[in-house]
């Protein structure tokens, strides 16, 4: 029932948005609207978002339990000099786990949250990037925390020819101290390609998942690969524009007690110059 209702609201948020949007017929053919829509899709944009994206992920552990992520990731860029910006980005992961091994019992609280600074050029090319560490703080509660400190570097580059924005942006941490009791090692890969095709109105087709890899981890238990998209429009609410996106993943690959597919519903606040 959790995940039902859950997944629900997820859905009845969305779609009340985008009808929303639907009501104001000027704003939905505007042209600023989808070059809007390609510029909140570049992770080093000159532009201040908020986003909140919320990841439900299925049978999870051996009692097929429902594990929801939210994460709150703000992205605030600052200007360096006449030639090179600072585009600095939150992770903030808000946790609900269900009890997904028998006797383990349910827990709700803040995961590790990460920093990310790119470094990245004011004026760029047709190939867009950025290149900065990435740190990973042990914020997070019993259970939701790798309790050490991780560090490591990150780089994205993009392109954005007609229609399409597609890129990749890596990264990789290593544990640098903290922690209590001897936790694991941490060592963990990151790539996330996403590609969007952009269309009238601000509607976008996208396909964004994450591949991961635990190097600390079994061989068999390594690789998290998933597949799969979804869409998304960028519409106003009042003056404010927002960025609405729903997909869904299924994860070829997986630790043996990792989610099966994951729904993502992601609602972005935006605040062009």
């Amino acid at each position: 029932m959790k995940t039902l209702r859950s997944t629900t609201l997820l859905l009845g948020a969305f779609f009340l948005f985008g009808n929303a949007a639907l009501t104001d017929a000027a704003w939905a053919e505007d042209k600023p609207n989808t070059d809007l829509a390609k510029e909140s899709q570049n992770p080093v944009a000159d532009l201040i978002s908020v986003p909140f994206e919320n990841n439900s992920n299925f049978t999870v552990g051996t009692e097929d339990a429902y594990v929801n992520v939210l994460n709150i990731k703000p992205v605030i860029p600052i200007k360096l000099t006449e030639n090179w910006n600072l585009i600095n980005r939150a992770i903030v992961p808000v946790i609900y786990q269900d009890e997904r091994f028998a006797g383990e019992g349910d827990v709700f609280g803040l995961g590790d949250i990460t920093y990310q600074g790119f470094i990245s050029p004011a004026k760029p090319g047709k190939i867009i990037w950025g290149l900065g560490p990435q740190l990973q703080m042990p914020t997070g509660m019993d259970r939701l925390s790798s309790d050490q400190w991780a560090l490591g570097p990150s780089a994205v580059a993009l392109m954005m020819p007609g229609q399409w924005v597609f890129g990749l942006l890596v990264s990789n941490v290593w544990n640098i101290g903290g922690g209590y009791d001897n936790p694991p090692d941490v060592s963990f890969f990151s790539a996330q390609y996403f590609v969007n095709y952009n269309m009238k109105g601000g509607w976008y087709l996208t396909t964004a998942p994450t591949i991961t890899a635990n190097w600390e981890a079994d061989s068999d238990d390594t690789w998290t690969v998933p597949f799969g998209g979804g869409f998304g429009r960028v519409f106003k609410i009042g003056k404010l524009p927002v960025n609405a996106k729903l997909a869904a993943y299924w994860n070829a690959e997986k630790p043996r007690w990792a989610a099966d597919w994951n729904v993502q519903a992601q609602i972005t606040f935006l605040f062009p110059k």
